[in-house]
C-alpha cells in the first residue's frame, strides 16, 4: 500500500513555454489505453511546429485546437499496458510525460479483483457477456419524454430496450412522435425531451450516460464543447443499500434521472456505484474514476462534477471526497451517513441487544430497551432495513444469491468457500489474519457500558444494568452471536483509520460545497444523528463546518411546496467559487462564497421554510419538529463523532455513575469489565489522521 497525494487529472509536465497536461485521469491512473492530453504554448512556440510521439511513434494529428489559440488537445490512443512515454515538441522545447495504463476491466488502484464474480449483462438486458470480465460492447440508446400519462412498465431480461417510466423509445427512422415533449434547460434553451443513454462496461461494472441530445446533431466532444441540452456540467450518482460484491450488479430501466436531466446535466454512473451490489467505497471510487476519464475523453471535460449519493449513496461521496479528491467537486448526500465502518458496529449492535433482551431474568418495557438503545424506538431493530443488515453485515455466509451456495463458505462443507461479512469484502484493505486467513476486522465491543445513560438517568435498575452488561456478548469472525465481546484486531483498527475507512473528514471534505439532505424518518436505519456526526467530525478536523449546509425535510411535502434542489445549488456554488479571484484557500472561498439559498434550513410538513443553524440538539423550531436521537454506541457514552472503532479503557469508578452500586453490586461490575471500560475521553485505540489520499491497495 503507498499514499499518493496528486489530485485527479490536470496534472501538467511542464518545459518553459510549453505545458503538458492529462486532462482524462492522472498520468500513473490511464486506463483503457487511451487519455485525453492538453498541450499549451507560450508565445513563443507556434502550434504548427508541434509534434507528439507516444513510445517514439507519431501521434500529432491526434491534436486539434481546444478552446483557447494556444491550446491543442488530443485523444491519444493505442497504449501499451503498463508504462507509456508521451513526448512533446514545439520549435526548441521539450517535454516528456511517462502514463501508466490499466486495463479498461480494472483494476487500477483497488487492488486484486473479486472472484467469483458473477456477470449480470443478460439480466440487464443488454445480452451476453463477451469475456470473463463480464464485457459488452457499448449500447447507445435514445428515449423521449412523453407528454402522455406514464405508464407503469415493467422491466425485462431481453435485448430490446426498455424505456424509464414516462419515457418511450425515441426511433429516429420513424415521424416525429406526436406526444414528444419538450423541456427549457436550467440555462433557458428550449429543446425537445430527448435522452441519450449509452451503456457499457468498465471495470467490471454496467456504466451509464445519459444527457440531453437530439439525433442526428453533432456529439459534445473534447474540441467543441456542449452542444444545446447539455449545460456542461456531470451530476454522478452513486445508489444505496449495503451488500457485499462478488457480482456485477443489474442495471434495469435505466438511471434517467428525470429532473436532472431536465435541467441540462449530463448524469452518470454504474452498478460498482451502488452500495447494494459491492458496498466497497475503493472499488467505486475507482468505477467512478474510470467511467469519468471515458466521459471526457468522449464529451470533454465538465465544468463541475457533482457526486450525488442517498443512504449508501451518500457514504460513497463522503468517501470519495475524502480519499480521492478531485473526483467530485462537490457532494449532495441524502439521507446520509459518514462511513460503513463506524456505522457497522452500532447497527449490529441490535442484534445482541436483542438477544439480551429476550434471555434477561429482568423485566424490561419497551422504553426501557429504547432508552438502552438511544434510538428513537427500540422497535427499529426488528423492522427493515435492521433485519436486513443485523447481524447480516458481519456474517461470512452473507452472500446475494447470484452466487451459487456451493461457492459460499460454510465452515464444515465450504470452508475456502466466498466469505461475504462487510470486512471480508474489503479484504483488499485490511489483508488477512494470518491465522485464521480471514479478513482482519477492526469490530469491538470490550468496555463499552451498554445502558449507561439510561441507568445514570435512573430509567433502569442497576441488575439490568449488570445483566445486560453481562450477556451482551459479540460475534465471532463467522458473524455468529457468542458469548464473548468481540475483539478488533490492532492492525485492522489502524488500517481503517489511516486509509479513510472511517470518515475523518480529510481530504477535499473541509473544503468543496456539502449539501446534507436529510428526509426525516426517525425511527429508522436513516436516522438524523449521522448527519450531526459528519458535521462533529468536520469540526473536530478543522475547526468548523462551515462548507457544510444542512436541509432537513418533511417526510412527504405537500403538493403547494417544491423541495430545494441541492445538485441546481451546488452547481451555483461552484460557479461563484470559480469566479472567486481574490486570494484564499479552498475552503476560505468555499465559505464565502455559498448561494444566499444554501442556509441551513429545515421545511415544516405544511412546505414552510425555517431559516436557522441545524445543530445536534440545539435550540430552535427545528429541532422540535424534528428530534435528534442516538444509538447504542453513543447511549453508551460515545462522543458525538461516533467515530471510536475500539474505545482506551480506565478502570472502574464509583464516581463515573449518578446512581450508587452496593458491595455486591460494584463488585459484580468490575468483575464484568476486569479490563476497564470505556474512557471516551481519550481518542480510540489506533485512532489516527488520515495517512493520505490516492491509495492504491
Amino acid at each position: 500500500m503507498c499514499a499518493l497525494t496528486l489530485l485527479f487529472g490536470g496534472a501538467a509536465f511542464a518545459a518553459q513555454g510549453l505545458e503538458v497536461r492529462v486532462l482524462s485521469s492522472r498520468a500513473d491512473m490511464v486506463s483503457g489505453g487511451n487519455a485525453l492530453i492538453e498541450i499549451t504554448l507560450g508565445d513563443s512556440a507556434l502550434s504548427d511546429r508541434v509534434s507528439a510521439t507516444l513510445n517514439s511513434q507519431t501521434v500529432t494529428n491526434a491534436f486539434r485546437q481546444g478552446r483557447t489559440p494556444r491550446s491543442l488537445i488530443g485523444r491519444v490512443e493505442g497504449m501499451a499496458p503498463g508504462k507509456n512515454t508521451l513526448e512533446v515538441r514545439a520549435d526548441k522545447l521539450r517535454a516528456r510525460v511517462e502514463l501508466i495504463n490499466h486495463p479498461s476491466a480494472g483494476p487500477v488502484f483497488a487492488g486484486p479483483k473479486q472472484t467469483p464474480f458473477v456477470c449480470q449483462t443478460e439480466a440487464s438486458g443488454l445480452g451476453a457477456p463477451l469475456d470473463s470480465d463480464c464485457s459488452i460492447k457499448p449500447v447507445v440508446t435514445y428515449f423521449y419524454k412523453s407528454t402522455k400519462p406514464p405508464a407503469a412498465t415493467t422491466a425485462t431480461a431481453s435485448a430490446a430496450p426498455t424505456a424509464p417510466v414516462g419515457f418511450r423509445v425515441f426511433e429516429s427512422s420513424a415521424p416525429r412522435p406526436d406526444d414528444l415533449a419538450q423541456v427549457t434547460t436550467g440555462d433557458g434553451r428550449t429543446v425537445d425531451y430527448i435522452v441519450r443513454d449509452e451503456k457499457g462496461t468498465i471495470n467490471r461494472a454496467i456504466y451509464e450516460i445519459a444527457f440531453l441530445h437530439q439525433p442526428g446533431q453533432p456529439l459534445p466532444d473534447p474540441w467543441s464543447g456542449p452542444t444545446p441540452g447539455w449545460n456542461g456540467r456531470l451530476i454522478y450518482s452513486f445508489g444505496g443499500g449495503c451488500s457485499p460484491g462478488y457480482r456485477q450488479g443489474i442495471v434495469r430501466r435505466g438511471a434517467v434521472a428525470d429532473v436532472l436531466l431536465a435541467r441540462g446535466y449530463a448524469v452518470a454512473t454504474s452498478s460498482q456505484n451502488v452500495f447494494g451490489n459491492n458496498c466497497d467505497d475503493v472499488i467505486s471510487a475507482e468505477t467512478t474514476m474510470m467511467v469519468k476519464e471515458h466521459f471526457i475523453e468522449q464529451f470533454g471535460m465538465p465544468v463541475h462534477t457533482i457526486g450525488l449519493g442517498g443512504s449508501g449513496g451518500s457514504m460513497q461521496v463522503y468517501l470519495i471526497a475524502q480519499n480521492y479528491p478531485g473526483l467530485l467537486d462537490a457532494i449532495g448526500p441524502s439521507g446520509s451517513f459518514p462511513d460503513i465502518t463506524s456505522l457497522i458496529t452500532p447497527v449490529v449492535d441490535c442484534s445482541l441487544l436483542t438477544r439480551a433482551f429476550q434471555n434477561s431474568t429482568q423485566k424490561w418495557t419497551d422504553e426501557q430497551k429504547t432508552a438502552v438503545s438511544g434510538f428513537a424506538d427500540f422497535s427499529v431493530c426488528g423492522a427493515g432495513n435492521w433485519q436486513r443488515y443485523s447481524p447480516a453485515w458481519v456474517r461470512a455466509d452473507n452472500c446475494d444469491p447470484a452466487i451459487g451456495r456451493d461457492q459460499v463458505y460454510d465452515p464444515a462443507r465450504n470452508s475456502k468457500g466466498v466469505r461475504c461479512s462487510l470486512y471480508d469484502n474489503e479484504v483488499n484493505v485490511y489483508g488477512r489474519d494470518r491465522k485464521t486467513g480471514f479478513a482482519r476486522r477492526p469490530l469491538d465491543n470490550v468496555g463499552v457500558q451498554y445502558g449507561l445513560a439510561a441507568f445514570n438517568a435512573g430509567k433502569i435498575s442497576a441488575d439490568q444494568f449488570l445483566e445486560l452488561n453481562e450477556t451482551i456478548g459479540g460475534f465471532d469472525y463467522d458473524g455468529n452471536l457468542v458469548r464473548a465481546r468481540s475483539v478488533a484486531d490492532p492492525a485492522a483498527l489502524r488500517i481503517a483509520y489511516q486509509t479513510g475507512r472511517v470518515n475523518t473528514g480529510g481530504g477535499s471534505l473541509g473544503s468543496i460545497p456539502i449539501i446534507d439532505y436529510r428526509t426525516y424518518v426517525d425511527p429508522n436505519i436513516h436516522d438524523k444523528i449521522r448527519t450531526y456526526e459528519v458535521q462533529a467530525r468536520l469540526i473536530a478536523a478543522h475547526g468548523n463546518s462551515d462548507n457544510m449546509v444542512i436541509f432537513t425535510a418533511p417526510r412527504r411535502w405537500p403538493a403547494t411546496a417544491a423541495p430545494p434542489e441541492p445538485a441546481r445549488l451546488l452547481d451555483r456554488w461552484l460557479d461563484n467559487i470559480a469566479s472567486d479571484t481574490s486570494e484564499g484557500s479552498a475552503a476560505v472561498k468555499t465559505a464565502r462564497n455559498k448561494p444566499m439559498e444554501a442556509r441551513d434550513a429545515c421545511w415544516t410538513p405544511s412546505g414552510e421554510q425555517i431559516l436557522e443553524p441545524q445543530t445536534h440538539q440545539g435550540p430552535g423550531r427545528c429541532n422540535e419538529l424534528y428530534p435528534v436521537y442516538g444509538d447504542p454506541r453513543i447511549a453508551a457514552g460515545a462522543p458525538l463523532t461516533n467515530d471510536v472503532l475500539k474505545c482506551t479503557l480506565k478502570p472502574v469508578d464509583p464516581q463515573d455513575y449518578s446512581h450508587r452500586f452496593t458491595d455486591d453490586q460494584l463488585s459484580r461490575l468490575k468483575a464484568i469489565f476486569r479490563d476497564g471500560v470505556c474512557n471516551y475521553r481519550r481518542p480510540g485505540v489506533e485512532q489516527q489522521p488520515l495517512k493520505g489520499t490516492w491509495l492504491k491497495y
